[in-house]
């Protein structure tokens, strides 16, 4: 999750007050900028629905699933659009360079990176790419076979993923979690104190649903933080969205073999077409990364008797959009043309979008912000609104100034709870605010 450097919100009582009587005088939130129309390169056809889970893998194919593209609303955040359509953080902002991740603005066509190439290993079981952040489950009916993919949070640089084979040891509905004793140490020290198990529940990190790995401390799990999805973010698991997580525990049996692996560039055809789809690569590993990639496209420049287009290559490396772009037709002459982007429809509503729950007179609140900038205000609304679980948040204007305020809470014990997560997780320093009295 981004972080919010330190601020300071100091006000005396008069003004915490005014501020009360200010939350339930407004009609609306500030406006946001007026709509931008954004004409872009994406003429594919209009479609109401697009796959972005199952797809059939074809014999002798790498690659699956489409590119699409999609009007965002009013309102918006990448990480909504990111959930519905069963994309991480990671790949939709990589996709979409430039866009701000928070705030959007409303008529911008993004592109929704839902075709994928298959990582380099066996097709069989689990296999999960850390570079790319994706999960594959592959299932052979003797005739055919399928995959099933899913983005994944991933452990951070200093807690990672362990790579290499292991298996489904056991699975658990509503674990309970067992705080190890450095993740303890860690909440400790910027006073938050965990108790030895988390029992099933909201405050749960591993969420409804848990599938312990062989290889011991490590599971595949849910989350009570979807917006962490596509992130660097966890103390070594691997975690899913809640509702994927639920069709996967349903799909894996015991016993069913799991392959970490970490490649940041993938090279795969289809329909006679190859194609390079490249995720940036740790600084530590990047020219060994990039001699194995220029090897592998060397010995099919070999056996084509053809030259690759090499300009074309690095550029798509430098850019690192993590989408499939053809880089060489392997059947010359054959002519077949691309896929263009299909244009999907904007869903009436986006499926996990947080809600905010009204305002309420006798309710308590956070003062968590108080900015001149309308856009930093929703930036701050938008990033509160998506921890977990969430802390709802809205942006009012008073004067010259935005205030993000946190709430409602049913009394001063959820405020002072909210405020402390405010200041662990985001290094914002709010202020309760009680509720306002008559008289």
């Amino acid at each position: 999750m981004s972080r919010i450097s330190d601020r300071s919100l100091s006000c005396n009582w008069l003004r915490l007050a005014a501020l009360c009587i200010f939350i339930f005088s407004l009609s609306a939130c500030a406006a946001m900028k007026s709509v931008r129309e954004t004409t872009g390169p994406f003429p594919g056809r209009h479609e109401t629905e697009i796959e972005r889970n199952k797809f059939a893998v074809a014999r002798g194919e790498d690659v699956i699933g489409r590119l699409a593209v999609i009007r965002l609303e009013k309102g918006d955040t990448l990480p909504d659009i990111a959930r519905h359509f069963s994309l991480g953080i990671n790949a939709i902002s990589a996709a979409n360079p430039g866009v701000d991740v928070w705030v959007p603005e409303a008529g911008e066509r993004i592109l929704l990176p839902l075709s994928f190439i298959l990582p380099d290993t066996p097709r069989k079981g689990i296999v999960v790419n850390l570079a790319t952040m994706r999960l594959f489950q592959y299932k052979e009916d003797g005739t055919s076979l399928s995959v099933t993919t899913y983005p994944v949070g991933v452990g951070t640089n200093e807690r990672p993923t362990p790579t290499g084979q292991m298996h489904v040891a056991r699975k658990a509905v509503r674990p309970t979690w067992h705080v190890p004793a450095s993740i303890a140490e860690d909440h400790r020290k910027k006073g938050d104190d965990l108790p030895a198990a988390v029992p099933p529940g909201p405050e749960n990190p591993l969420g409804e649903y848990a599938l312990y790995l062989s290889k011991s401390g490590y599971l595949i799990h849910g989350t009570n933080k979807p917006a962490s999805i596509g992130l660097t973010a966890t103390n070594g698991c691997l975690r899913l969205y809640p509702e994927n997580v639920k069709t996967l525990f349903d799909d894996t049996p015991v016993k069913t073999p799991v392959l970490i692996v970490n490649q940041p560039y993938l090279i795969g055809q289809r329909d006679g077409v190859l194609y390079l789809e490249a995720h940036t690569p740790p600084e530590e590993s990047a020219a060994h990364e990039t001699e194995i990639l220029y090897r592998r496209l060397r010995t099919i420049e070999k056996k084509a008797a053809r030259a690759l287009d090499w300009k074309k290559v690095k550029e798509v490396q430098a850019e690192a959009r993590g989408i499939p772009v053809p880089i060489f037709e392997l059947r010359q002459g054959s002519e077949k043309e691309v896929a263009k982007p299909v244009e999907v429809e904007h869903p009436e509503t986006l499926y996990g979008k947080p809600e905010i729950p009204a305002l309420r007179l006798q309710a308590w609140y956070v003062l968590a912000a108080d900015v001149p900038d309308m856009i930093e205000a929703q930036r701050i609304a938008a990033i509160i609104n998506h921890q977990g679980p969430q802390i709802p948040a809205r942006v009012f204007q008073k004067s010259d100034s935005y205030r993000v305020i946190a709430g409602p809470f049913n009394d001063g014990s959820e405020a002072k709870k909210a405020a402390k997560r405010l200041k662990i997780d985001l290094e914002i320093d709010g202020i309760v605010i009680e509720p306002f009295k008559n008289g």
